[in-house]
């Protein structure tokens, strides 16, 4: 398979032969990982079931987990799913590279269609799936929201949203949402929304897909799926605890063929996310730590906050030399946005990750905000 390169192996073939300025401490604003330590009840739950590591776990997930995320659904966005609407997953990578796979296997010649920048692991689960790929295109134009081509979209066997949407940090309020349920529905094609930001708002919840789903009529989530993480609103990226949840035919059949992936939850892990999935409180302290952040941004870069996500797409004009000059003069690391976008979308931005404490965002946003003056 012709995979294409990562974006941060790109970057470090970008910067490998350039000496950063010594001046400066080392910063990165690459990667969307939260930098603020994983909360002590989801460490104490970890050490607790630490022993359990000489049980083999379920593939289903076992039912303290499963219970806890929909205990999270009911609470966070108000659903009452039953236990065949929701499969818990080792993180939601792997589902995203995988589920694609399985739902498209039998399928000739598919089509996949999916936002334009986006997350990588979209573009690699369609070349596996020997996919044709069609781009919802995200710009300044359309304010950064998928534009719907009906022609095109009559064609889709799969469609994936991302809202809150990585890297332009742009959201789909209910009645986008509530659109793209009738159109997944009118033209038979399956949808998913990869909601992993969706706690991670600033000012008023977001809703879930699914809830959209509700709302036209469409109570049993025909065609309509959500994936879901702890990474983001836990801070514990490494407790590799998500699901994927919504039309429990599509769910019943891919619960036979996870059952051959291999890619169940150590059982430490699934008590540890257990605890993290049911707790709301603990993400409410994140959110004012990122709010913090994006006001900083504001007082430096003069730039608006997002509604949601802790990214920040910032228009430098040439990114690729942006990129360079801000790592050569200033010791700071940014993502080109033309490495995460195909077909020219992207050129233009870089993405700015603000997962450290507000100190040390400043100094980073400081950086950047003299390099852009020079």
């Amino acid at each position: 398979m012709n995979f294409e390169t990562y974006p941060f192996e790109k970057l470090n073939t970008l910067l490998q032969d350039i000496s950063p300025n010594s001046a400066y401490t080392p910063l990165s604003l690459t990667i969307g990982e939260p930098q603020f330590a994983t909360p002590q009840f989801i460490l104490d739950a970890l050490n607790t079931y630490a022993p359990l590591l000489n049980k083999y776990p379920k593939t289903a997930g076992e039912a303290v987990l499963r219970e806890a995320m929909l205990k999270y659904n009911k609470e966070r966005f108000g659903l009452t799913l039953d236990n065949n609407q929701i499969i818990p997953t080792f993180g939601t990578r792997e589902v995203l590279f995988n589920f694609p796979q399985f739902l498209l296997h039998d399928v000739k010649d598919p089509v996949m269609v999916f936002p334009n920048p986006f997350y990588q692991i979209y573009e690699g689960a369609a070349k596996a799936c020997r996919a044709e790929v069609i781009y919802l295109n995200l710009n300044e134009k359309n304010h950064f929201q998928p534009e719907v081509d009906e022609e095109a979209l009559s064609r889709a066997d799969f469609v994936i949203l991302n809202s809150p949407n990585n890297p332009t940090s742009s959201v789909m309020l209910m009645d986008d949402l509530k659109k793209w349920v009738k159109l997944a529905l009118k033209h038979d094609f399956v949808l998913l929304n990869d909601e992993c930001y969706a706690d991670l708002y600033l000012n008023e919840p977001l809703p879930s897909l699914l809830n959209a789903s509700i709302e036209v009529g469409n109570t049993e989530f025909k065609n309509i799926l959500v994936i879901n993480s702890v990474s983001k609103r836990s801070s514990a990226p490494g407790l590799r605890s998500g699901f994927i949840a919504g039309d429990a035919k599509i769910l019943k059949d891919y619960m036979v063929y996870r059952t051959y992936v291999g890619c169940a939850s150590p059982l430490p892990l699934q008590h540890a996310a257990a605890v993290a999935w049911a707790d709301q409180a603990h993400v409410a302290v994140f959110r004012d730590k990122y709010k913090k952040n994006f006001e900083v941004a504001k007082e430096v870069l003069n730039v608006d906050a997002p509604e949601a996500t802790f990214y920040i797409w910032l228009k430098v004009g040439d990114e690729i030399a942006f990129t360079i000059k801000l790592y050569k003069e200033y010791n700071l690391k940014v993502i080109p946005g033309s490495y995460l976008g195909r077909e020219g979308e992207g050129q233009g931005y870089v993405r700015l990750a603000l997962v450290y404490e507000a100190d040390k965002t400043k100094e980073a946003l400081q950086r950047i905000a003299r390099c852009l003056e020079k």
